[in-house]
């Protein structure tokens, strides 16, 4: 090797991920926060959930969930999830979003001994604030979480402007919040993970 040459640098590697569940790993739209009830459609995993998990996994990056949904109602729409990720044990009743204990005590529960590295990913602003408030970095989703609140089927019903139109006025809203990201929907989280070990390296912090 010549002395011109360098190795590359690796990117940083992430400590923890933690999702919301209603709008983000499962109920497009977060339909179940609005009615208040938790219907069988609402269980459905949304665009690269199944697949965001796998990978982490894969990659022996520890993962939990958090909602502060009554648990009559997060109970049935995390079923579809695999059995290794588990909710963040924090009662929603003390210290509410956007204070940030819900974030920490997932991450207690998680054994993550520092918040370098923590990422939460979330189409709730309040959760995001939460994260915000806790040091993390944060992903908002656009088009599968409450500020667009539409079911599967009412968001592929629209016309590509409305879709654009909608996307956008969430990914200004989020945003405006201070998160660090927004993208679509889980599908994309794969390539944001990467862009936010890239901007960690570069010495960018939360």
């Amino acid at each position: 090797m010549s002395h011109a040459e360098t190795l590359p640098v690796a990117a940083p590697g992430l400590n923890a991920i933690l999702f919301g569940l209603s709008g983000c790993l499962v109920d497009f739209g977060a339909r179940a926060r609005q009615q208040s009830a938790a219907l069988p459609e609402h269980a459905e995993t949304t665009p690269g959930a199944l697949e965001s998990l796998q990978s982490l996994q894969r990659q022996h990056i520890p993962c939990a969930w958090i909602d502060d949904l009554p648990a009559a109602i997060a109970g049935p729409l995390s079923a579809a999830l695999p059995a290794w990720i588990k909710p963040a044990q924090h009662s929603a009743t003390i210290n509410p979003w956007p204070a940030p204990n819900a974030c920490w005590q997932a991450l207690m529960d998680l054994n993550v001994g520092t918040l370098d590295g923590c990422v939460l990913v979330s189409g709730e602003p309040r959760l995001l604030q939460s994260g915000l408030n806790a040091g993390l970095w944060t992903i908002g989703l656009a088009s599968c979480g409450s500020l667009c609140g539409l079911a599967p089927g009412e968001w592929q019903a629209l016309s590509q402007k409305e879709r654009e139109q909608l996307r956008g006025k969430a990914t200004m809203q989020l945003f405006g919040l201070g998160v660090h990201s927004v993208i679509d929907h889980l599908g994309e989280l794969e390539t944001c993970l990467a862009d936010i070990s890239l901007r960690r390296l570069k010495g960018e912090k939360p």
